[in-house]
Order: C-alpha cells, then sequence, then structure tokens
C-alpha cells in the first residue's frame, strides 16, 4: 500500500547549526538531499523536515520570508508513543538550544508540550491514548 510522505520545508538561518540541533534530538540526516544550503531531517519514514537556507528558500516562493522567531509562520505537531517520550523529546530539544513554547498540556486523555527550535520554528509534541482516538 502506498503510504504518502509530507516534506515540511522550512527556513534556517544557520543550516550547520540546525543539523546538529536535530542529530541531537536523535533524527537522522539524509545526506543524499542535504548540502550547504540544506539539510534533510528524517523525522520518520514518512515525515522529512527540509530546513534552507533563506536564498535557497527563496528559489521556491516569493513571498517574504519571515522570521519565525518574531512571527508565527505555522504550528507543526508530532505524536510520540507515550507522555514520557514527549517529555523526553521536548527536554533533549531544550538541552541542544531550543527553548521550551507555552506550557503542558495534561488533559488526562491527551499530553502534550511544545519547543522552539533555533529558527523559531515551534514544534509540538503530544501523546493521545489510542483508547480516546477510537471513541
Amino acid at each position: 500500500m502506498y503510504q504518502q510522505m509530507i516534506f515540511v520545508n522550512l527556513a534556517t538561518a544557520d543550516v550547520p547549526a540546525t543539523r546538529k540541533f536535530y542529530s541531537k534530538l536523535g533524527y537522522g540526516i539524509n545526506e543524499q538531499f542535504s548540502t550547504d544550503e540544506v539539510v534533510s531531517v528524517m523525522i520518520s519514514d514518512t515525515i522529512v523536515a527540509m530546513f534552507l537556507a533563506p536564498a535557497h528558500y527563496s528559489q521556491f516562493t516569493q513571498k517574504t520570508i519571515v522570521d519565525s522567531r518574531t512571527s508565527s509562520e505555522t504550528l507543526l505537531c508530532l505524536s510520540a508513543e507515550s507522555r514520557e517520550k514527549v517529555d523526553e523529546l521536548v527536554e533533549k530539544a531544550i538541552a541542544a538550544g531550543g527553548t521550551s513554547h507555552g506550557r503542558t498540556q495534561d488533559h488526562g486523555f491527551m499530553y502534550g508540550r511544545a519547543f522552539d527550535d533555533l529558527d523559531g520554528h515551534t514544534w509540538e509534541i503530544m501523546w493521545m491514548d489510542p483508547a480516546a482516538v477510537q471513541g
């Protein structure tokens, strides 16, 4: 069965620092699609985050590239397999130079935290009780 992939393209001010940051979170780097201007971060088999230097990013759009430290461009949300994994990933991000974003959301059946990466991109990490998803 075909598994659709998502490629999230985000501008980064510092490709080498971004590479190091996401490596510290435990994500792999796809060297085949990485250069001095781009780093391809493998979030999962079907999720790839492409971080592009502004000059490279601007080849794909005529829109102004926002400063994600001062403007919100998007909120990205990844699922985690447990509450503990949510905490683990967010703590790794903070230790690698990211910052905590907002407050912990604990609704019993759903638990989430968020961090901003080095460029200010907000990543929400959430766990949801599988029984709650099924209704």
